[in-house]
């Protein structure tokens, strides 16, 4: 695993090289597991957390971090409370974008498009190998609700491990994934002076056309 300054050297090397066209992959899936492999082989802190923007119709957006649990062809996968915030607004307009930042690599990657509930079984799948505290997490918070204070959240949290005790605990009815479904990519390489490169996706016919935008 590479240290800080083998980072910096990582980062340097990247900004002088920039990036080309010619660098990419033609399907933008492939091109961000290169990218996801290449942080984390370099030692990044979670380069699977990134910045998930969503908005209720006509409303003001909301922003925050959650972690990549999945990633395929079909889109990006993350877990929530489907009575959170972001579930609320997911529920009443199912899309939005998102940014991983790789500021250590001077990277960026950002998507946008529908965000869609992922199947039950999937989101059962995944529930199973959570920590049992994350699963107890998951049943006693009312996530986005204002809570009296965080007395009031540890006895919710131990009326959860009353309630289960040794038993296998099942998946709440209000938890579970969401895919985002790309219709846009777009790779970003930070370069000197502010002139960075970026090289975006867009569907054409039965692939994607990369275009070149202004920094």
């Amino acid at each position: 695993m590479s240290g800080g300054h083998d980072l910096d050297a990582v980062r340097h090397e990247l900004e002088t090289a920039g990036l080309r066209r010619a660098d990419l992959d033609p399907d933008p899936v492939l091109q961000f597991t290169r990218w996801f492999d290449h942080a984390r082989d370099n030692g990044l802190h979670q380069p699977e957390a990134f910045a998930l923007a969503t908005s209720p119709p006509g409303g003001t957006p909301s922003v925050r971090l959650v972690l990549l649990r999945g990633f395929d062809a079909r889109g990006f996968v993350f877990f929530t409370n489907h009575g959170s915030r972001k579930g609320d607004e997911l529920a009443a307009h199912p899309a939005g974008g998102l940014v991983f930042p790789w500021h250590q690599l001077a990277r960026q990657v950002r998507a946008t498009g529908a965000i869609v509930p992922i199947d039950a079984a999937e989101s059962d799948a995944y529930f199973a190998t959570r920590p049992r505290g994350s699963q107890l997490s998951a049943w006693a918070s009312p996530q986005s609700d204002v809570v009296r204070d965080r007395e009031d959240l540890d006895d919710r949290r131990a009326e959860q491990e009353q309630r289960w005790g040794d038993r296998d605990i099942d998946r709440p009815p209000f938890w579970g994934g969401f895919r985002l479904v790309p219709d846009e990519y777009e790779f970003w390489q930070g370069r000197l002076n502010r002139y960075h490169d970026r090289l975006r996706y867009r569907p054409a016919g039965s692939g994607w056309v990369i275009e070149r935008l202004a920094p």
